[in-house]
């Protein structure tokens, strides 16, 4: 069988301050790749074209434009940040290509140039705090990574704090890379909360997880048991940059390395996944290769059109999200152990079908990049 060669782009950074995270993605888009050409099943030939952004938000959208004006690649494979995604929606806009994005973000969002193949808040934060809340209480610290991701996810977190009548009790923001936390570790301290949502990002999280192990160390108070740390971006990824500062933090997410039961992901390489960022990166692939399989010239269809094809099957075709497994898992001797799991979650990016139906709470908004 003949094979048409297809040119795809991958825009993931390899330095900076999430590298860990972006590397992950692209060892995922990779093995995706791999796996396209040397399935026999099919018909087409991946081409990756690369550009390496290196952490800097600014050059993003300029390389996005780049792969989609210079190279026969219409469909990108990454962006590591929900600013960086924000930032190559115009490129992607004007050149006519599609982005797949495999990063856990914070809704909000349907972009008719996106595929969200990673989770949303109601397929990680709301398991999670369904978990959380039952056990510990609704008295919480937040600490977050002064961007999109940090804020949002803080505003639906207290809305869920909020609908289960707790409290805010201290929330701090923290620039991009900054490691200065002992004013949020000292708060926290004083503020004692049922539990820490931690939406801080790279660098800052771990330096944040390095003092909060200390805190615990001086107070049993802050022992994991009785104050966890949670987390909607914290994967195996990031486990080596932390160490033992991490053992006992509470992740959510659609997959942990070494999970098998009932909610796991299916079609996993022999082997599996090292992380949900691998995960996701490899899934998008494999999921494109699928809609543009035996189809030729498939590769130029507007992404609306090409996901009305029976082939997106687990893609919501309104707002281009996946259906996704919201598993809860926490860090035990150096791996992540799930402790709750429930299988196919359907997207619902503005939490249109989920929690907030209290009287009063807070007025859903569409946000459009």
């Amino acid at each position: 069988m003949a094979r048409r060669v297809i040119e795809i782009g991958l825009l993931f950074s390899q330095s900076g301050v999430y590298a860990p995270i972006s590397q992950a993605g692209r060892a995922g888009a990779l093995r995706g790749i791999d796996a396209v050409n040397t399935d026999p099943a099919l018909d087409i030939t991946l081409q990756p074209v690369e550009r390496d952004p290196q952490g800097n938000v600014d050059h993003y959208g300029p390389l996005c434009t780049e792969i989609l004006r210079e190279t026969g690649a219409r469909h990108v494979i990454g962006t590591t940040t929900s600013w960086s995604r924000k930032e190559v929606i115009p490129a992607l806009d004007r050149a006519g290509g599609a982005l797949w994005y495999p990063c856990p973000y914070e809704g909000y969002e349907a972009s008719d140039r996106v595929v969200y193949t990673h989770a949303c808040p109601n397929q990680h934060l709301i398991p999670l705090f369904d978990w959380v809340l039952p056990r510990h209480g609704a008295r919480a610290s937040l600490v977050s990574s002064n961007y999109i991701w940090g804020w949002e996810m803080s505003r639906i977190a207290h809305d869920l704090i909020a609908e289960a009548g707790g409290t805010v009790l201290s929330e701090r923001y923290l620039p991009l890379g900054d490691t200065d936390v002992d004013r949020l570790v000292a708060e926290i301290a004083a503020a004692r909360p049922q539990f820490v949502l931690n939406s801080l990002v790279g660098p800052s999280s771990y330096a944040f997880m390095a003092g909060m192990a200390a805190l615990a160390a001086r107070d049993r108070a802050f022992a994991p048991e009785r104050c966890p740390i949670l987390s909607c971006n914290l994967t195996e990824c990031e486990l080596q940059a932390m160490g033992a500062a991490a053992e006992g933090v509470i992740s959510a997410g659609p997959h942990f390395a070494g999970y098998t039961g009932p909610a796991a992901w299916s079609g996993q390489p022999p082997g599996g996944f090292a992380s949900s960022m691998e995960g996701a990166a490899f899934r998008a692939v494999r999921a494109l290769a699928r809609l543009l399989a035996h189809r030729p010239g498939a590769e130029h269809l507007e992404l609306s059109a090409l996901l009305a094809s029976d082939a997106a099957a687990g893609i919501d075709r309104s707002t281009h999200h996946m259906t996704q497994p919201g598993l809860v898992a926490q860090l035990r001797g150096g791996r992540f152990q799930v402790i709750s799991a429930t299988a196919d979650i359907a997207p619902d990016p503005y939490l249109a079908r989920s929690h907030l139906r209290r009287e009063g709470a807070s007025r859903l908004r569409v946000v459009r990049p």
